[in-house]
């Protein structure tokens, strides 16, 4: 693999088996798999996806709900496994597929994020020197010292980005992270992601909306029922994907 590429997908092919008739739970689909009155259709969610990235380089990836963008993300991520083709990804991967994931609602502010660090591989003694910066950047005040259920959705964002982006990670992955926050909040994230951008970090970005990827990717990529319908810079194929 060239040592200048962050990404390399060749032929990307992943499905999910899917029954051919609604399945009441799992004792259901036992019986009726036992009897053979059920058929499992494969779904390909991914198929024929090829591309590459070279390291320091961003890409936005759009297209519909269920074209196959989060599948993607968590391929490079290593959720899931291929069924087709390969995928080679160098350096350190940070994913932010679903921001508070992992987060406990009883628990404060305060105890979330040395839970949060420590689920992204941080020893409380690293979160403790990245603490201050963490709440500074997270805007929640006094408010760090409630439990997290009374917070907002919002609220529950800013806390698990700032969390999330305290270290500089190789190689990014975002999906849908500045969907919730206001206005403020959402360029201050933008801002950030921009500045680990300039100092080398890879960052593969997945929004509906075009602006944001124009103004934080090079490239995009846009998919349709899981095959690439276009690839090319990320003015081009923002515009033509929101023409459509």
């Amino acid at each position: 693999m060239n040592q200048n590429l962050a990404i390399q997908a060749e032929n990307l092919g992943i499905y999910f088996r899917m029954p051919s008739e609604p399945i009441s739970g799992t004792k259901d689909l036992f019986v009726q798999a036992v009897k053979r009155k059920i058929k499992i259709n494969q779904f390909w969610a991914l198929r024929h996806v090829s591309f590459e990235l070279k390291r320091g380089e961003s890409i936005g990836i759009m297209g519909r709900n269920g074209a196959g963008k989060s599948t993607l993300l968590k391929v490079i991520a290593r959720v899931l496994t291929p069924k087709e083709g390969r995928i080679i990804v160098r350096g350190n991967v940070f994913p932010m597929l679903e921001l508070g994931a992992g987060f406990v609602p009883d628990l404060t502010g305060h105890e979330n994020i040395y839970l949060y660090g420590n689920i992204l591989g941080l020893t409380n003694a690293e979160v403790g020197k990245l603490y201050d910066e963490i709440v500074d950047f997270s805007e929640l005040g006094d408010f760090i010292y409630a439990p997290l259920r009374s917070y907002s959705s919002g609220m529950v964002a800013r806390l698990a980005f700032a969390t999330a982006t305290a270290v500089q990670p190789d190689l990014l992955l975002a999906d849908e992270i500045l969907s919730v926050g206001d206005a403020p909040f959402q360029e201050k994230c933008i801002h950030r992601m921009m500045h680990y951008l300039s100092h080398g970090t890879t960052i593969v970005f997945v929004s509906h909306s075009t602006d944001t990827v124009k103004k934080i990717c090079s490239r995009g990529m846009w998919l349709e029922h899981g095959t690439v319908k276009m690839s090319g810079s990320a003015e081009e194929v923002a515009d033509a994907y929101k023409a459509q």
